[in-house]
């Protein structure tokens, strides 16, 4: 009988929130899969099922640093991605997406591996334009709080590129909006997360603003449907290509939604806008759809319920 060739893949930040899942499918896809992660927000806790997986492999590694594995395909997701953990050492989240990106498309040309980079909305910056096309430049401020997080994937998505061009390396870029699900780390300090976590504890919810900004929830399972059929995709699809929900949602919105499935008897508290933080986020998804054949199924209050669960779960396990 002869020997399954099962596809090799690197999944750097493997452990994190939308890594985990990633691996996950990957696996049940028929893929060997090494999950590489510093686990500076990525959590054993995340990916501690799939340990017992012959056909999975955990590398404790910074990306930073150079690695050598022999794969057919790497995804690069190292990076912290909430506010509160990429201004914690923004330094580092700079090398992070820089360095990062520079020994991930090294190792790529080496071994000749198609390579995904998860790169975010956030090259937008605060839009001028709504919604948003890949075709659009962004509106970002270079030297602000954010610009760590901001300005380090664009230049992510710069090295990519010229990699491409350069090299004629296989590139897939995905510019991801904002993304919720079970696993997202519960101090993030991203709103859905925000929202649930005060709402189960019974505290007020606090609204940054007067809530009229808006921002587009993408499930979980729809993004890493988006993700494998970017990478399937014939090799002159390099996008960037936005990946996320097109509907729109004020935070006063998703307060009320959160308030209502938890059954809170939470207020609203109203905060001063953080610096930098943008009004609207709306992905538009035309090329995901005519390139892909690609869009978002998982409503709101469906993607919310399977959430707040999660939570719950780690309030009662005392997990806080």
């Amino acid at each position: 009988m002869q020997d399954i060739i099962k596809k090799r893949v690197l999944v750097t930040g493997g452990a994190g929130f939308l890594g985990s899942f990633l691996c996950e499918r990957l696996l049940n896809e028929g893929c060997d899969v090494i999950c590489m992660d510093n686990f500076f927000t990525g959590r054993k806790a995340n990916i501690a099922h799939l340990l017992s997986n012959p056909y999975f492999e955990l590398m404790r590694h910074d990306v930073t640093f150079p690695f050598y594995v022999e794969v057919d395909e790497i995804y690069n997701l190292a990076c912290p991605a909430s506010p509160v953990h990429y201004q914690f050492d923004p330094v580092q989240t700079t090398k992070t997406s820089v360095h990062g990106a520079i020994n991930v498309l090294g190792l790529a040309k080496r071994v000749k591996a198609k390579v995904f980079q998860a790169s975010t909305s956030e090259v937008y910056g605060d839009p001028n334009i709504h919604p948003q096309p890949e075709t659009y430049w962004g509106h970002v401020n270079p030297i602000g709080i954010r610009s760590c997080y901001d300005e380090g994937k664009r230049c992510a998505e710069t090295l990519f590129f010229d990699y491409w061009r350069q090299h004629n390396l296989r590139i897939k870029v995905v510019r991801i909006f904002n993304t919720y699900g079970p696993r997202m780390h519960p101090h993030d300090g991203r709103v859905v997360s925000n929202f649930i976590m005060q709402a189960l504890r019974g505290e007020d919810i606090t609204i940054y603003g007067d809530g009229k900004q808006t921002r587009s929830f993408c499930y979980v399972s729809d993004l890493i449907e988006g993700w494998i059929r970017l990478m399937a995709s014939p090799d002159d699809v390099t996008g960037p290509i936005n990946i996320g929900n097109p509907g729109e949602f004020t935070m006063l919105e998703l307060a009320e939604n959160v308030i209502d499935l938890t059954n809170a008897k939470s207020k609203l508290i109203f905060e001063p806008l953080p610096a930098d933080d943008p009004k609207q986020r709306q992905p538009d998804i035309t090329l995901a759809k005519e390139k892909l054949g690609w869009e978002p199924t998982v409503p709101l209050r469906e993607g919310l319920t399977k959430t707040i669960e999660y939570f719950d779960g780690l309030l009662k396990q005392g997990l806080q």
